[in-house]
């Protein structure tokens, strides 16, 4: 085995950080623009769009931990994450484009068909790289603080990659449809670019990057009892339940702002533009601009506080200050785009948070679950708090897009650049914007106030594991319940053989 360093070199967490940029500027461009292209450019009924949207989630989530879990098992001479990134980047790139193809066709049903099998094909692409990809980051360090630092590189590509989206992506299309072609093409070019861009970084991680912690030998256990050993984890349970709140309250917010911004703020004018430091953007361009700035801008800051005081205090902190600011979007008025993009920036700064820390806290469960197991189950991890997310995720379309239905929401005409909403749909909007996401990430900072890991706790368990690692080793064995004292995080595990 390796011996691990405590500082990784400069190259390494650059290349790594910049595998996140596919896969951010894919999960941005399908969380901004999806719903609004399943309604307004396919014309499927919000009810309907949001079953396909629904089924094509509940079977990427399941397929997570699946994939999670054969990631732990592989074993090759490239290690167990690598060839994953090797066979699988390329072909993830490539199903961006076949997301956004949906055919003309007339049936509201043959098109939920298409659409859910695209996102269905699409997303277990995804799955294929991501999930091993995550996985890699306990494997490169054990640090407390140098893992805070690993997960900031690849958030500022995450925040990089979701700023060129939300400027880039309504210009590709504006251009595409200014050249004589239609919205649908526009998105398919945009999605072939950002595609083709987000493969190469993972590609470059699986021919590069070396995994620098190979585990011992152990045995396979049956599936289900993987997931109950791993739900025994209590602090797992708290990062998990962290993880689905968080980007619960992310999902409803950027699903629905695209519609806020049109039919509130623009008052159903499909091509608004703004000035900013006189260049004219779309509307959606300026306002996730300017807040993707500040989020990149801030990272320094809340890389700062984690380390200063710890991870968990800078998540509250963060989480509370945009609360307020969830809030504040509810007295935004129509036409008032000084307003709307000063609120922007400000959500930038809480945004920027919940990027960073909630992904840095992971890593340090696993080491608690090692502690108490003996076993390395990085992959099942990663796979099962994707899992809880994406089945929450899922709950969030079809009730954004269920609510949308109901209130009476009705898609543009054909070719419009002028439409309106009921009242009735205006306030739902309105309220799943500001007010419901807002309550959303309170339960985040409850979750976080009561997190059982701090730096002291977690800096103990390294040393019981150095401890352990120096010691001659022992076979792990599958935990049973008569194991379970070391759940609680107040009480010392039991000495190794």
């Amino acid at each position: 085995m390796q011996v691990l360093t405590k500082k990784l070199p400069f190259w390494l967490k650059l290349l790594y950080g910049s595998g996140d940029w596919g896969l951010s500027s894919i999960g941005m461009m399908r969380s901004i623009f999806y719903a609004l292209y399943l309604t307004d450019v396919v014309g499927i009924e919000p009810r309907l769009a949001s079953l396909g949207a629904l089924a094509g989630i509940v079977w990427d989530a399941i397929n997570d931990p699946l994939i999670g879990m054969l990631s732990d098992r592989i074993k090759t001479r490239w290690g167990r994450r690598r060839p994953f990134l090797l066979w699988f980047a390329f072909p993830f790139g490539l199903s961006f484009v076949i997301l956004w193809s949906a055919p003309n066709w007339e049936s509201q049903i043959a098109l939920t068909i298409y659409v859910t099998l695209a996102f269905m094909l699409s997303d277990t692409l995804t799955t294929l790289v991501a999930m091993p990809y995550l996985a890699l980051t306990p494997e490169l360090t054990r640090d407390y603080d140098e893992r805070t630092t690993l997960s900031s590189f690849r958030t500022v590509f995450q925040l990089l990659a979701a700023m060129a989206i939300v400027i880039t992506a309504p210009m590709i299309v504006d251009e595409v449809i200014s050249n004589g072609g239609t919205q649908q093409q526009g998105f398919m070019l945009a999605g072939a670019i950002f595609g083709g861009l987000g493969a190469v970084p993972l590609f470059l991680i699986g021919w590069f990057v070396r995994e620098n912690f190979q585990p011992e030998a152990q045995e396979d256990l049956p599936f289900r009892e993987t997931l109950r050993i791993a739900w025994k984890n209590i602090p797992f349970r708290y990062a998990a339940g962290i993880y689905m709140f968080n980007w619960s309250a992310v999902d409803m917010i950027a699903i629905i702002f695209p519609y806020f911004l049109l039919y509130w703020v623009a008052e159903g004018n499909l091509l608004a533009k703004v000035n900013v430091l006189g260049v004219d953007l779309a509307l959606e361009s300026a306002f996730f601009g300017i807040m993707m700035l500040v989020c990149i801008l801030c990272v320094p800051f809340w890389l700062w506080l984690a380390k200063t005081r710890n991870k968990r205090e800078a998540y509250i902190l963060g989480m509370i200050f945009w609360v307020i600011v969830q809030a504040m979007i509810f007295t935004i008025q129509p036409g008032d785009t000084d307003y709307l993009l000063l609120i922007g920036a400000l959500a930038g700064v809480g945004v920027s948070a919940a990027y960073i820390l909630p992904d840095s806290i992971l890593p340090d469960v696993i080491e608690w679950d090692e502690l108490r197991t003996r076993r390395r189950q990085e992959g099942i991890y990663y796979g099962i708090r994707t899992l809880i997310r994406k089945l929450t995720g899922a709950l969030v379309i079809f009730l954004t897009l269920q609510t949308l239905g109901w209130s009476g929401y009705q898609a543009p005409p054909e070719g419009a650049i002028q439409s309106t909403q009921p009242e009735s749909a205006l306030l739902a909007i309105r309220l799943m914007v500001s007010l419901l996401g807002a309550i959303v990430l309170a339960g985040t900072i409850l979750l976080a106030w009561s997190y059982p890991l701090s730096r002291e706790k977690y800096e103990r368990i390294q040393k019981l594991l150095k401890h352990r690692r120096d010691e001659k080793p022992v076979k792990p064995k599958p935990v049973t319940d008569s194991v379970s004292t070391t759940d609680s995080p107040e009480i010392e595990p039991p000495k190794p053989a």
